[in-house]
């Protein structure tokens, strides 16, 4: 039994009480055992000078201890702080700004205070597991202003102590055993496991590949038990944890928007253009499928500041030198009307015998800074001589699919979702961004 007749591998009792600060964007107590930490989010308009005109946005911190947190009068930090403070509050910064989606945050600037009430060990493990809390908070905020769209975490992260004392590898170490420690690590991970920082000193003894791994293991069980205290501390507001980042559609169709959440809702969260307030036409004069899809999503992407992804998509018929094309939607001389460029298309066709055709699709992804991603899908059939189907859209009901001896317009969603050229070209954007997560 230890000091305070705690089992080896059992954490300190945690509290978490958001709200603390009324008049901070996100505050919290935190306490673990006789260590009280309070933690606030301050969000200002604005980055430093050398961040300015990125489109990206800063999350700093600051430490300090108040003069009777540790029994005997702290002075007050003045202008100069003490060097402990200083590298503390640069492990914090640090150690946040791996959760932080810093372009979704946009051009502001979020400082996080620690402020230690009472210490009594680990107090830098604290700061950083209220911060985290903290900075949710004031996302929180954000969001219901309406100065963001969705959370730019994109992980949750938290801190504790472990150590080895009197050669028993023991977590979570009060003032007591931190003081006499022969080994004394800090641990910070975020939610999948991987280590963002571990301070790890041998000061009375070396520490083998063995006790290291015996401590990090210990570590992650003592940080899954905080990150269960945040999310609960945060209630609804846990969500804006680990959030997918946002992509807009450069499109206004509902059941489009739908379709491309099923699809990419494994990466984002995908929300129509309008949602970033952009509702100008966009002029589609490429005269290419993927030439069409870049410039949409390229001009919404410009306007807004985020990730977009648009599709172009038609038909091409080898008799007719690929026409429609580009103008499958208005082939017929005005938007949107199928059945009178159904009728201009079998006009076309009347006596031809290569009734070969494909529909055509391309998706194209535009991120600031960075080059857009483009995939392309191919679907392959022939043009009847009538219509046939009562499904679909568009050209689907003249367009035989000899796999499945049906037109498109015959087919079942679940079927045409399966092989159309949107599906393909949605499959090959799917291997490109898995390559991307992998990378």
């Amino acid at each position: 039994m230890r000091i305070d007749g705690r089992a080896a591998d059992e954490g300190r009792k945690v509290t978490i009480e958001t709200g603390f600060v009324a008049t901070a964007d996100g505050s919290c107590l935190i306490a673990t055992g006789n260590t009280k930490v309070i933690c606030t989010a301050s969000v200002e308009e604005g980055v430093p000078r050398w961040r300015k005109g990125q489109g990206m946005g800063w999350v700093t911190a600051e430490y300090a201890m108040l003069p009777a947190s540790t029994g005997t009068r702290k002075r007050r930090d003045g202008v100069q702080k003490d060097g402990r403070g200083v590298e503390i509050q640069r492990l914090i910064g640090r150690s946040i700004r791996q959760a932080v989606d810093m372009r979704a945050l946009g051009e502001r600037t979020i400082t996080l205070d620690c402020d230690v009430l009472q210490a009594d060990g680990g107090t830098r493990t604290a700061s950083i597991t209220g911060a985290m809390v903290a900075l949710t908070c004031a996302v929180a905020k954000l969001i219901r202003e309406g100065k963001l769209l969705v959370s730019p975490l994109r992980h949750q992260v938290a801190a504790v102590s472990v150590g080895l004392v009197d050669d028993v590898p023991s977590l979570d170490l009060c003032y007591q055993e931190d003081s006499r420690a022969q080994v004394d690590m800090n641990v910070v991970m975020n939610e999948r496991g991987e280590f963002i920082e571990l301070q790890g000193t041998g000061e009375g003894r070396a520490f083998t590949p063995d006790e290291l791994q015996t401590l990090t293991v210990l570590g992650r069980k003592g940080i899954d038990a905080l990150m269960q205290a945040q999310r609960e501390a945060l209630g609804e507001d846990a969500a804006l944890l680990c959030a997918k980042p946002l992509l807009l559609a450069a499109s206004g169709n509902a059941h489009k928007i739908q379709e491309l959440q099923t699809i990419f809702g494994d990466w984002y969260t995908v929300l129509p253009m309008t949602a970033a307030g952009f509702t100008d036409d966009i002029e589609e004069n490429a005269d290419t499928f993927l030439g069409n899809a870049l410039i949409k999503a390229q001009t919404v992407c410009a306007a807004t500041g985020y990730p977009t992804i648009a599709d172009d998509s038609g038909l091409m018929v080898d008799a007719l030198g690929g026409e429609p094309g580009v103008y499958s939607a208005r082939y017929c001389g005005h938007h949107g009307d199928d059945e009178a460029n159904n009728d201009k298309l079998l006009a076309k066709m009347e006596g031809v015998t290569n009734r070969a055709a494909a529909f055509h699709s391309a998706l194209a992804i535009a991120r600031p800074g960075e080059e857009p991603l483009t995939a392309e899908g191919v679907c392959p059939g022939v043009i009847l001589h009538e219509r046939r189907g009562t499904g679909g859209f568009g050209y689907d009901p003249l367009f035989y699919y000899e796999p499945l001896n049906k037109t498109f317009a015959e087919l079942t969603p679940e079927e045409k979702n399966a092989i159309s050229h949107r599906a393909r070209a949605s499959a090959a954007m799917r291997e490109i961004l898995k390559g991307l997560y992998r990378a």
